[in-house]
């Protein structure tokens, strides 16, 4: 079985964000990179279904600059096998140039399942799979929470509203991970060791036009500063009043 994770790095997400100097992008020095916490639900259902088939590879694919290798070796270090990194400035890049960039890589990688994040954490961009499969002529079920190949057939599951659905699909095939559908693994210290020696393919590549223009980017507004109205049965009059008549909740 031949297994691809797409993988994307992201900012810590306890860091604190800046809007760099242009305005329009978020400023990249002063935290840190970590895999994209959803990525690594899709890099655990990789390497199960690797356990299970013998003989199965899992390649991580990412693009972003030379340093991305670091956020990779972490999945590597969970059981991937090897990485490409495509590289690329990824500040301007929008869903379908990044979704075009995957798709001319994974047309050079044989792939039977195709793995990924059901979103990134700083774009909060669910689009990525769904255009995947469009430009690869593939299916895409999207936000699994639940994976079972059996036969070159995979059934899974999906949390809708309320319920649960349940889908068939024939691979090669590619799937959003949600979380939930597994519980990812910490690596031990032998595995980050050797996944230090695991190959990382750089690949210069060329990026396709943006759609979509980033025009400027801005802090949330602050929040306004907290009343205290009273104490105890007494305030409770004042307070049903600022909500009624203030803040327009009830």
């Amino acid at each position: 079985m031949k297994i691809v994770v797409c993988m994307k790095r992201v900012p810590d997400t306890e860091a604190k964000i800046r809007i760099d100097a242009s305005g329009k992008a978020i400023e990249t020095t002063g935290f840190e990179f970590v895999p994209n916490p959803y990525d690594e639900y899709a890099v655990e259902e990789a390497v199960k279904l690797k356990e299970k088939i013998a003989g199965s590879e899992i390649v991580v694919l990412t693009i972003g600059p030379k340093d991305s290798a670091t956020q990779m070796r972490k999945l590597l270090s969970m059981g991937a096998d090897r990485g490409v990194l495509l590289l690329a400035d990824t500040a301007n890049l929008d869903s379908w140039s990044t979704a075009r960039l995957l798709a001319d890589a994974l047309n050079t990688i044989e792939h039977n399942v195709i793995f990924m994040g059901k979103l990134a954490t700083d774009t909060y961009d669910f689009s990525i799979g769904a255009q995947l499969g469009q430009m690869l002529g593939l299916p895409v079920v999207t936000q699994i929470v639940k994976f079972t190949e059996n036969g070159g057939k995979v059934i899974c599951e999906r949390e809708v509203e309320g319920a649960k659905e349940v889908v068939e699909v024939s691979l090669p095939a590619i799937f959003t991970a949600e979380k939930g559908l597994n519980e990812p693994r910490y690596p031990k210290l032998p595995d980050i060791m050797k996944a230090k020696k695991k190959p990382i393919e750089e690949r210069a590549v060329t990026l396709p036009p943006s759609k979509i223009t980033f025009v400027k980017m801005d802090y949330p507004p602050s929040r306004p500063p907290g009343k205290i109205v009273g104490t105890g049965v007494e305030a409770v009059p004042a307070l049903i009043n600022l909500l009624k008549n203030e803040a327009k909740i009830i």
